[in-house]
């Protein structure tokens, strides 16, 4: 809804009936499009989570309800990160938080864990590698729910990073019905959940019924556009990493010096647009042009997971 649309009469209707009993008054509805949502996204969720992980993990769905969007904030004390995902439509259309056990869970199966130890819960403030590894699962939530075509969400990317503690408290959320996703992460020697919270105009504005005629020509527009915007002209960079240095060498550094690139360093070039890292490739030489052949996609996740096991 538009901020013109809320302004009117009937707007402003909709708007109080939506924050007391939801988008429709069928709760069954909103279950089964709840329900629906996380079957489809479950399998996604797992199958991206335990590519990056050292030992497996289950990711099962426990519980589908109908919640107020308030309900997801955690009491003090706790252990908690949490994130807020805007999409075209709602500046929250979905709320991710994931608790201390769960994060201990990934946290012991990303760097191989005994697995006859029992995980034992996080009781301290969270740790920046713990909050990057956060960050990495609800992006794959989110990209597992946002879904394509006709019944995507239309979540913006990258999702904002997730927050803790005080700052997570802080967090202004707008009350009204949504519906709770429960999902239980677990191995064999621990367990924490991850909560999904959408509101119920945001589920159910993406179904593909009763508005698939709005959404088929929404759909063709953004597809001509899409078009139009694959032709624009992008300026492409490639960067050869070099090796580190200390902040004195590098101010040591003089004209015509000459500095030793890493064994590898060729066959590591990033290939970027605009500040975004695209592409790993391969730097060489065609007769008398320089050239890059593009060797795979740039993969964040796996260059974070990299960058804890140097060497």
């Amino acid at each position: 809804m538009t901020m013109a649309e809320a302004a009117t009469p009937a707007g402003m209707q909709q708007l109080i009936i939506e924050k007391l009993v939801g988008a429709t008054g069928a709760t069954d509805k909103v279950m089964g499009a709840s329900r629906s949502l996380a079957i489809r996204a479950v399998p996604l969720v797992a199958k991206s989570i335990n590519e990056g992980l050292t030992e497996p993990v289950d990711l099962t769905l426990k519980t589908a309800e109908v919640a107020r969007i308030a309900d997801i904030r955690p009491g003090p004390g706790g252990h908690h990160a949490m994130t807020i995902a805007p999409s075209a439509v709602s500046a929250d259309a979905l709320l991710l938080l994931i608790d201390a056990g769960a994060i201990a869970v990934l946290v012991s199966a990303l760097f191989g864990a005994d697995p006859d130890m029992p995980t034992v819960p996080i009781e301290r403030d969270l740790s920046p590698t713990e909050l990057a590894l956060v960050n990495m699962v609800f992006h794959q939530m989110a990209v597992a729910v946002n879904g394509t075509g006709a019944r995507s969400l239309d979540i913006r990317f990258p999702i904002p990073p997730a927050v803790t503690g005080e700052e997570l408290q802080k967090q202004l959320l707008r009350d009204g019905p949504a519906a709770r996703l429960v999902f239980e992460v677990s191995t064999a020697t621990g367990k924490g959940t991850v909560e999904l919270f959408m509101p119920h105009r945001v589920l159910l504005s993406h179904r593909a019924d009763g508005s698939g005629g709005d959404r088929a020509t929404a759909a063709k527009w953004g597809a001509h556009f899409g078009e139009e915007i694959m032709r624009s002209a992008v300026r492409l960079d490639a960067a050869i990493p070099m090796a580190p240095m200390t902040l004195g060498e590098l101010a040591a550094l003089q004209p015509g010096q000459v500095l030793e690139m890493p064994r590898a360093a060729q066959a590591e070039t990033r290939l970027s647009a605009k500040d975004k890292t695209l592409f790993v490739c391969e730097f060489g030489k065609l007769g008398t042009n320089y050239t890059v052949r593009v060797r795979h996609p740039y993969d964040a996740g796996q260059q974070f997971i990299d960058g804890l096991f140097p060497g």
